[in-house]
């Protein structure tokens, strides 16, 4: 029997994914992917977007790699990937026999994460090109919603504000790099959709992508041969936005043609902004060089917002949405969700819809009552995600520390198999990040690990106790 090719195998994988799940939900996740190659262990699949990639990991990768096994008759990792689009983006790859030698998926713990290529590799690519002039296909689509006029400034957020509004005004000459840190749902990706959005409107030639885009895009093009139009690309812009840097944080390779982009951009007065969850210094496992580098220019922290500021915030979303809400459910709603934006905004987006849906006036009583159901809702990713880490270890009698490291004896691997299934079913984390937590281990591993735990639980009654008894202690 011939071999199928990548395609043809997810081709016949998505004909049975079809018979299997509702018709909106593989509209929407699968039908605009494909499969570009596999080998003895990783079947890989591009996807349009990364949100796809956590929807396609956090919910259904068991029911894709089941499938994937029965059409090509191994068992195999899968591993997603967002499409290369846009300037410089190579053609998919036909099929497994396309790939090969320096070629080949990586594979293994730590695949998906890097290529290993060698600095020689990196020093033979020609120079870098002149600026061109700004074209479409440079200059990226931001939304609109997310711009400096609907910025709430105050004295939590006020230093990245006003330095974000001078490298718009004035790109490459102050602040550069501009680094901006903060907690999820502070503001950060707003204030670089504001940026990207002003230096675009003034004709400037801007890309604006994540940690993880810039990986992948570096990975496909060593896969694809591409390495030219991947420098091109990314060197040749006026205005580099970068969103969660730390992506890149034990990638060395990532790290090493990230050192060489940024020194082009910056010798050549182009401008970098980048985001992160922390300060460059509590960065783990960045390279001296590019924490030096991303120190050079301005850090600004963002803060949760006082009272006053979330007061405003309300405020300005409620004239957004057209419904008149009083002063004092905006206070109401201020004082009881304090973590960040999002949530805030997301409370008021539900105080709203409740009102507008059963067509009653919004009232102090039902605004406290929902604000109670959010809370109860929402109590459980509250829970530190070491708490888990800590339980997992004394129901399993292990230290944290064994949980973290390389051991593989069984009571260990089941119990870093546990730690991956609670992280990623009760607290909605990330394989990537769950990996990270664990060790700096592959998103591979964790997904494969959770999975594990997921199908055994209903079969293992020992296990199912356990993972019980970590729940009672955590939730409790």
């Amino acid at each position: 029997m011939k071999e199928l090719s990548a395609r043809e195998a997810w081709r016949a994988a998505l004909g049975e994914l079809q018979l299997q799940l509702p018709k909106a939900t593989f509209e929407t996740w699968l039908k605009q992917t494909e499969g570009i190659d596999y080998d003895e262990r990783n079947f890989v699949v591009e996807v349009p977007t990364a949100f796809a990639i956590a929807m396609l990991e956090r919910r259904m990768y068991q029911a894709i790699q089941k499938t994937v096994e029965k059409v090509t008759g191994q068992p195999l990792d899968i591993q997603f990937q967002v499409k290369a689009v846009g300037l410089g983006a190579a053609p998919p790859v036909e099929s497994a026999g396309n790939a090969s030698g320096a070629n080949t998926a990586p594979t293994g713990e730590g695949a998906g994460d890097d290529v290993q290529v060698s600095e020689a590799l990196l020093r033979e690519l020609p120079a870098a090109a002149p600026a061109p002039a700004p074209t479409a296909a440079l200059t990226q689509s931001f939304n609109r919603k997310y711009s400096f006029a609907t910025f709430v400034a105050g004295p939590s957020n006020q230093l990245a504000f006003s330095a974000a509004q001078a490298v718009a005004d004035a790109p490459g000459q102050r602040y550069n790099p501009l680094f901006l840190y903060s907690g999820v749902g502070l503001g950060k990706t707003h204030l670089l959709h504001a940026i990207g959005q002003a230096c675009a409107d003034k004709g400037r030639s801007v890309r604006f992508v994540s940690a993880e885009q810039f990986t992948n895009d570096f990975i496909s093009a060593i896969r694809n041969g591409t390495t030219e139009e991947f420098r091109d690309r990314y060197r040749s812009v006026e205005v580099l936005l970068i969103d969660d840097v730390q992506f890149i944080s034990g990638k060395d390779q990532t790290q090493e043609v990230f050192f060489h982009t940024f020194n082009d951009l910056h010798n050549a007065g182009h401008q970098i902004v980048l985001t992160s969850d922390r300060p460059p210094r509590a960065v783990a496992l960045l390279a001296d060089r590019l924490r030096s580098r991303f120190e050079w220019g301005l850090i600004a922290d963002i803060q949760p917002p006082d009272l006053e500021t979330r007061m405003a915030i309300l405020s300005a979303k409620a004239e957004e949405l057209g419904m008149p809400v009083g002063e004092s459910v905006i206070e109401l709603i201020a004082k009881r969700v304090q973590k960040n934006v999002r949530e805030l905004e997301g409370s008021l987006n539900r105080v709203v819809a409740f009102a507008q849906l059963m067509n009653t006036p919004i009232t102090l009583e039902s605004t406290s009552r929902m604000l109670d159901d959010l809370t109860s809702d929402t109590a459980r990713h509250s829970i530190d995600p070491e708490r888990i880490i800590e339980e997992v270890s004394q129901q399993f009698k292990v230290s944290v520390g064994e949980l973290l490291g390389k051991g593989r004896r069984k009571n260990l691997a089941q119990a870093r198999q546990v730690a991956m299934y609670l992280l990623t079913s009760e607290l909605e984390m990330s394989p990537t990040d769950v990996g990270r937590l664990l060790g700096d281990r592959d998103h591979s591993t964790v997904i494969h690990g959770a999975g594990k735990i997921n199908g055994e639980i209903n079969e293992d009654a020992q296990l199912r106790q356990n993972v019980l008894s970590i729940k009672e202690a955590i939730f409790t």
